[in-house]
């Protein structure tokens, strides 16, 4: 495998995210959302923010970005219990996101994310990280499992465009180990 590494994400990346994200659903989630919805991913506004903030990791191998992590303190609403109540840990709780292109999958791109992710969370005083997964998303859903990272019991369904998506709420350490 080519050099690999996992970078800070910068203004001249947005084009490279944005394809990343809108062909990657495509692909995964065709069954799941409908065509509207998929064809909307191409929201170069919210992730420029997230990229100024810097919330955006992204992963590359030799000249390729392969893809990228959105991390940043979750809000409220994403970290809340079932009946809305907030756990006692939820000012230090992270909210995490990992994408990878699937032909450059299983290569360890989404782990170093993650890890790297995990890194910079930690030093800002977050203590645990939670992603939303579609339920249908086994693939996704076997990642995080192997990062050490379970279902905490709270599922949403979203409407996505007249369609329920129900989504799991995992969480775990944000410290990943690396495989050697």
């Amino acid at each position: 495998m080519a050099d690999a590494g996992v970078h800070p994400a910068t203004a001249a990346d947005l084009a490279e995210i944005v394809r990343i994200h809108r062909e990657t659903w495509r692909l995964a989630y065709s069954e799941l959302l409908p065509p509207e919805v998929l064809d909307a991913l191409d929201a170069d506004d919210a992730w420029a923010l997230a990229v100024r903030q810097g919330a955006v990791l992204k992963a590359t191998e030799g000249e390729w970005t392969v893809g990228f992590v959105v991390a940043s303190k979750a809000p409220d609403e994403e970290v809340a219990m079932a009946d809305g109540s907030l756990p006692a840990d939820a000012a230090t709780t992270a909210l995490v996101s990992v994408l990878v292109e699937p032909r450059w999958g299983r290569r360890g791109h989404g782990t170093r994310l993650v890890a790297e992710a995990g890194r910079k969370l930690a030093e800002g005083g977050a203590t645990r990280g939670i992603a939303w997964v579609p339920e249908a998303d086994k693939a996704s859903r076997n990642f995080y499992e192997r990062l050490g990272w379970a279902g905490d019991g709270t599922v949403r369904t979203l409407d996505a465009g007249g369609r329920p998506l129900r989504e799991v709420r995992v969480t775990g350490e944000l410290s990943v180990r690396l495989g050697d």
